[in-house]
């Protein structure tokens, strides 16, 4: 199993002036420390507008911050929004080559859309289509990142004529692509285009043994057709995360932030949201003595209640859990102290053998992985004659002639 930790920034208010300078440093220590224990990836959203729910709106900006900082832990766009009307594809494609280059490949790269109206509407979007226009975009940022020059594209979400796109990316042919999962149908999407399943939905063992048995069964099918130039069969599920030797010290102090985390993601698509006047903790505390005891939270416990839950998860083939640790208003003390904890006594019960399962997993998925990459329609590369010449203006051109 490997382990991650997630960051969506969250800041429920009231607001200090230095509340959010205040966050991010806390979150780039706590990155440092999951580095220090041995923690796998660190992933950090993109979202917009989301008054308290997520201040990370320039992940890329964060992620950077963490790959200076520190030395082995991986960084994980989890997601960057990759449909044109937020980022367009050549800007997506060189900020995740120059991150990996700069992390000394690093960089794992997960794709998403946006859920809420007031990320899509912010940007023009049509939710109708934002599904296949973040498909289409993503196809088209693994090319820019592996062809040179990259040909150009005409298509429904963003035209671009001939450029080479750059930095190239460290990681060949490019970083690890994942997808956001929050339902069946999302993991089926993702196994069809050979994408790595983030599942951000909370689930026990028994249903996410439901979502693994699907998604890899789709990889080793002929649906399968990789949407990148590489095949990523891996499924990440993200947990609560609150450890202490008290089981009851644990939820107090990581219960409210874990079911802040749910309810506020569903009230910004749910309900109607005024700009700058968001109101969601305070919704959420008035509603969660009636709430929250009918919400399970899985991974807040004690170690032996994180190693069961690790186990269950690893039986039935999930291969990352990511730990929702920092939500609501979950004290930095707090998570350092339980990052600490698991670092001591449940990290080096899944560490022990780990290579070896997974290069007996990749042994087994590589005949299929390679019939899938042979299934792949390949943007055809320019012959050298049919490489446009960019024309230099020639009103600049007399000028220099006349100089």
């Amino acid at each position: 199993m490997r382990f991650g930790v997630f960051y969506e920034l969250q800041l429920p208010k009231p607001w200090a002036q230095d509340s959010e300078h205040k966050l991010i440093n806390e979150a780039i220590d706590q990155v440092q420390l999951a580095d220090r224990i041995g923690i796998d990836c660190a992933w950090a959203v993109e979202h917009h507008f989301l008054d308290e729910y997520s201040h990370c709106s320039a992940s890329d900006v964060f992620l950077s911050a963490i790959a200076a900082k520190t030395e082995q832990i991986r960084v994980g766009f989890g997601i960057r929004q990759v449909i044109p009307g937020y980022n367009h594809p050549a800007r997506t494609a060189e900020s995740v080559a120059m991150l990996d280059l700069l992390s000394n490949g690093r960089v794992e790269f997960g794709i998403g859309e946006g859920a809420t109206r007031l990320e899509l509407h912010g940007y023009s979007i049509e939710a109708k289509r934002k599904q296949a226009l973040a498909l289409e975009a993503a196809e088209q940022i693994a090319n820019m990142m592996v062809m040179e020059p990259y040909p150009g594209y005409e298509g429904e979400g963003f035209t671009m004529p001939c450029r080479n796109v750059l930095p190239k990316p460290l990681q060949k042919p490019h970083p690890p692509m994942w997808m956001a999962c929050t339902n069946r149908k999302t993991i089926e999407t993702a196994a069809r285009n050979g994408l790595g399943a983030l599942a951000f939905t909370f689930l026990d063992p028994e249903e996410a043994k439901t979502w693994a048995d699907i998604y890899y069964s789709i990889i080793k099918s002929e649906e399968c057709v990789p949407l990148g130039h590489r095949v990523n069969a891996n499924i990440a599920m993200v947990a609560g995360f609150s450890l202490r030797q008290d089981a009851e010290e644990a939820r107090r102090r990581g219960m409210d932030g874990f079911a802040f985390f749910r309810y506020a993601i569903n009230a910004l698509v749910a309900n109607d949201a005024k700009p700058g006047r968001s109101t969601l903790w305070e919704e959420f505390e008035e509603l969660k003595d009636r709430d929250l005891p009918t919400i399970g939270a899985p991974g807040i416990g004690t170690p032996a209640d994180y190693c069961e839950l690790v186990r269950g998860f690893s039986d039935v083939g999930v291969d990352q859990i990511i730990f929702l640790q920092q939500g609501g208003k979950n004290r930095h003390q707090h998570i350092c102290e339980s990052l600490e904890l698991f670092g001591r006594e449940v990290l080096p019960q899944f560490v022990e053998g780990r290579e070896e399962r997974e290069a007996r997993k990749a042994e087994e998925l590589a005949p299929y992985i390679e019939k899938a990459l042979q299934r792949k329609k390949r943007m055809p590369a320019l012959a050298e004659e049919d490489i446009p010449i960019v024309k230099a203006s020639r009103e600049r051109e007399a000028i220099y002639k006349r100089a």
